[in-house]
């Protein structure tokens, strides 16, 4: 396979992550029009969100066995097409239940094009070339969550809330053609037998533990069915992880874990996540409920976000060479807990360029750190563990997501009791408290990260050993 063509497939996933990530925040400004047309409430089209997470988690561990049995490029280009399909349904929809059902078979689509097109990626890359590929697949997951609630409001407004789902339509049958002329099909191969229970069991107890994520924002009403969820599925994840660890052939490779860097970015890189998650979750909530802002006004400064992380973008891959990951992850991680902390200073008569410069900062550090903890995840994985490495680290960033709303939630309602103030009405104090208990995440993170070898990732990254040598 040629570079070029290299490239183009690089591209074509990139785009498909986009799609998909987008997908997954651009609803919610649309669910109170979406909640007349269907004749409910909007906290009932909610579950449209909570199906699509579920289906995510129960799907995407299989992925890498689908890929196994039926070919990198035929299981790509039919998640693009169930994918693209399911969003007419969704556009068409005229009741709750049907757009419910087509927001599950979005998320099969979704479940199969990530982690597979990430599997992609990864076997056709030399690992001199992991960075720079990780690192253009990695700013959907950037971008998305940004820029997903601006865009899904503008449709609504301006035009409706259909279209949020006739978008993908194009890029759904750009993408299909693309695939079928860009991917090589691979070799038949030697393929292990489906662990229908570990399946079972995994996907079992990832909705039982989704789902209680998601009751969490009714937790005064709810307590009782988190509870009952949460347990439920820590106790199947038990048995899941017990039967993993036993089977002849399991779905999830454990023996992933023995491999340092992957744990390390694993369990250390989804606690910066999670916070970093929650914190875009409650910087919008404090532009407007705290500061008193107009939501299109707050949209404009946090787009601050998307504009650090896309400049990031360019020279994240140089630094990473020029002085590795561990200098670089320690240090930015540092500074991911100073950025968190400068935003229990905004206030209303800090200037807009201020607060717009804060949130810049904060993009940049995003940027970096996710690249940094994806990129070397990958770094030290085998060529034929990619496809279990890559399910793992699909459903951990999904769950990341999740836990990043409740944590916001979470953190913001206990800062409402520690200053006995309204959990419905959160005052600046609350905000400001929130974002300070948040903290506890990143600084775990750096706790862990300090095993991180100094040598961590270095066969994937060019080194600068002349001083005047450019990166």
């Amino acid at each position: 396979m040629t570079a070029v063509k290299k490239n183009y497939i690089l591209y074509l996933v990139a785009t498909t992550f986009f799609m998909e990530t987008l997908d997954s925040t651009v609803i919610t400004p649309a669910l109170p029009m979406m909640a007349i047309d269907f004749n409910t409430y909007a906290v009932d089209v909610g579950n449209g969100i909570t199906a699509y997470l579920l289906t995510l988690a129960v799907m995407i561990p299989i992925s890498g066995w689908f890929e196994d049995r039926f070919g990198a490029r035929r299981i790509f280009t039919l998640a693009i097409f169930i994918f693209t399909a399911a969003s007419i349904l969704c556009g068409i929809s005229e009741s709750l239940n049907f757009f419910i059902f087509a927001r599950v078979l979005q998320g099969i689509g979704g479940a199969l094009m990530v982690p597979v097109g990430r599997i992609i990626v990864l076997k056709n890359t030399p690992k001199e070339g992991v960075l720079r590929a990780i690192e253009l697949i990695t700013w959907p997951a950037l971008i998305g969550p940004i820029v997903g609630p601006a865009l899904g409001g503008l449709f609504t407004t301006y035009a409706s809330w259909h279209w949020i789902f006739f978008i993908n339509v194009p890029i759904g049958i750009v993408g299909i053609i693309l695939s079928l002329l860009w991917i090589k099909e691979e070799k038949e191969k030697r393929i292990s037998p489906l662990d229908l229970k570990g399946f079972l069991l995994s996907g079992t107890s990832l909705s039982g533990l989704i789902y209680s994520i998601e009751l969490c924002r009714h937790l005064q009403e709810e307590y009782m069915r988190i509870l009952g969820f949460l347990i439920t599925g820590l106790i199947i994840g038990w048995f899941a992880i017990r039967h993993f660890r036993r089977a002849l052939y399991p779905m999830i490779d454990l023996s992933l874990f023995k491999i340092p860097t992957f744990e390390l970015t694993l369990f250390a890189g989804n606690l910066f996540r999670i916070a970093l998650h929650s914190t875009l979750f409650l910087i919008p909530l404090y532009l407007q409920l705290g500061l008193g802002i107009d939501a299109f006004q707050a949209g404009l400064i946090v787009v601050s976000i998307f504009v650090g992380s896309l400049a990031m973008k360019s020279i994240t891959r140089h630094i990473l060479n020029k002085y590795g990951f561990k200098k670089v992850m320690t240090i930015n991680g540092i500074v991911i807990v100073f950025s968190l902390m400068s935003c229990a200073l905004i206030s209303a008569s800090m200037p807009i360029w201020i607060v717009m410069g804060l949130l810049f900062i904060n993009g940049l550090v995003r940027s970096m750190h996710f690249t940094s903890i994806n990129t070397l995840g990958f770094s030290d994985v085998p060529q034929q563990q990619m496809g279990s490495a890559s399910s793992l680290t699909s459903t951990a960033m999904q769950l990341s997501m999740a836990l990043g709303i409740t944590v916001g939630s979470l953190v913001l309602s206990l800062a409402t009791v520690i200053n006995q103030g309204d959990p419905n009405l959160p005052s600046i104090a609350d905000f400001r408290v929130s974002f300070l208990l948040i903290l506890v995440l990143p600084l775990w993170g750096l706790y862990r990260q300090r095993h991180m070898s100094p040598t961590a990732g270095d066969n994937i990254r060019k080194k600068y050993k002349n001083p005047k040598e450019k990166p």
